[in-house]
């Protein structure tokens, strides 16, 4: 999330990724200000005009918040309230509107009183890691860039190559090129490429972009034992012991090592952890829990009962990780619930 303060009442926000829209969820209450722009049809009043037809203009507003809500799962924020001040005075304040925030959107949020964890929600992507992953064998290439616990994939990068014709014409440099220009395309200050796939077609890539004025400042990890390329590699790897040992700082990781505890306590018939909704809201409600993963299930099931669930378990210093249906990760604890965590002490159902 990109932020700035305006003042001690003030922070103006862009969200990244669908991480800092949940954030931004859990932030913007009821009777908050935001301010943005927006567009906004104005009824038109001249002579010959229909009275159904009016101009849509851009403006910004400011918004006195009544309701805030998720759409399409984690992919926009409709933030709903009454207008109070705009930059077109053909707009009336005390109407209705709703912002529809999109990643990479910008908005001010003004409160009354910032609390801590508000704060904290903002600044907790900030020096977020981002890895651009890549799938490369001579037939194609998928490329997916991953950031907090979200896959956005490019589309495959198909070569051309295939048996013999490989072998008398086909130029795999011009086949580099064009995957290096897509990798560049996601690529961000900070971030790791991660090159895997068959054979020693990934080798010769990673010496290729190395060599590159476009990508030579990025770090790049070369990782062995993904047997394939495109998505179907990049789904493996998401999956594999290298991806937790590789990105052990990174939230994906983190979320997949809770998730395989939990597991292996399950095996063991331990209590030292929880499924669903329920026994993990009972386990927080005395304090014992120490990590939470949840899906965007949690979410679509009871959105504001969640909301209020999730900032509570923060406040008291749990670790928590949202996942989604990008990963195979998010699906297994949707499979369990939609959230697991595990707990400081056994605790009797």
């Amino acid at each position: 999330m990109i932020t700035k303060i305006i003042d001690e009442n003030s922070i103006s926000v862009k969200p990244e990724d669908s991480d800092d829209l949940l954030n931004l969820r859990r932030i913007i209450k009821k009777e908050d200000k935001v301010i943005g722009d927006t567009t906004r049809v104005l009824k038109q009043d001249k002579d010959y005009s229909r009275p159904d037809k009016g101009e849509r203009i851009k403006v910004r507003i400011s918004l006195i918040v009544e309701k805030i809500s998720l759409d399409d799962v984690l992919d926009r924020l409709r933030i709903a309230g009454i207008i109070s001040e705009s930059s077109n005075e053909l707009v009336p304040h005390g109407s209705h509107h709703s912002f529809i925030l999109k990643i990479n959107d910008g908005i001010t949020i003004s409160k009354k009183k910032w609390l801590p964890i508000e704060k904290n929600l903002l600044e907790s992507n900030n020096n977020q890691v981002g890895f651009v992953l890549v799938a490369i064998d001579t037939g194609d290439c998928g490329i997916a860039k991953l950031r907090g616990t979200h896959l956005e994939f490019i589309p495959n990068i198909y070569s051309g190559s295939s048996g013999k014709r490989y072998k008398t014409n086909f130029n795999i440099e011009k086949f580099f090129e064009q995957v290096q220009l897509a990798v560049s395309t996601v690529l961000k200050d900070g971030d790791l490429i991660v090159i895997f796939g068959p054979g020693e077609t990934k080798k010769r890539f990673s010496n290729f972009i190395q060599k590159s004025q476009n990508t030579q400042k990025y770090k790049v990890q070369v990782v062995d034992g993904i047997d394939s390329g495109g998505e179907d590699g990049i789904y493996i790897f998401t999956k594999s012991q290298s991806m937790k040992e590789i990105m052990s700082d990174s939230k994906l990781a983190k979320a997949s090592s809770i998730i395989d505890e939990v597991m292996l306590l399950a095996n063991k018939k331990s209590r030292k952890f929880t499924m669903g909704f329920d026994e993990t809201f009972n386990a927080n409600q005395i304090g014992a829990v120490e990590s939470l993963v949840f899906s965007d299930k949690a979410i679509q099931d009871n959105e504001q009962k969640m909301i209020d669930f999730l900032n509570d378990v923060e406040s008291k210093g749990v670790k928590i990780y949202s996942v989604d249906s990008s990963t195979d990760i998010g699906l297994r604890v949707t499979g369990l619930g939609g959230i697991v965590s595990l707990l400081r002490y056994a605790v009797e159902s």
